[in-house]
């Protein structure tokens, strides 16, 4: 087993959800936190799950935020399972961007 430590970044060119990572098939993931940085104005973000297993997505957060500011939307670990994703949206694509913090658990030897 490897232990993979990753970040994923999100700098939105849409308002829809966007897919920000996908757990491998081969691996758990532990998403440790989802710093969001607004640089000005207000802005609406949620994330969202969405559960490989009968592709049904699920909101873990929601946050509206007045910047500029930095803030964490993920209030405690989120695991997701094989091929499960993350996904973030905000309400505009100005001066908004993110990082999530991820700790792979892979069931092989390689790291990836």
């Amino acid at each position: 087993m490897a232990n993979i430590y990753k970040n994923a970044f999100y700098d939105p060119t849409t308002t829809a959800a966007v897919t920000v990572y996908t757990s491998p098939s081969n691996s758990r993931a532990i998403i440790q936190n989802i710093q969001v940085t607004n640089e000005s104005g207000s802005k609406v973000l949620k994330a969202s799950i969405t559960d490989a297993t009968n592709t049904s997505t699920i909101q873990i957060a929601y946050a509206s935020i007045s910047g500029p500011t930095i803030c964490n939307i993920a209030k405690g670990p989120i695991i997701l399972e094989e091929s499960d994703t993350l996904n973030i949206e905000c309400n505009t694509t100005n001066s908004v961007s993110a990082v999530v913090s991820i700790l792979e658990i892979n069931r092989s030897d390689q790291n990836g």
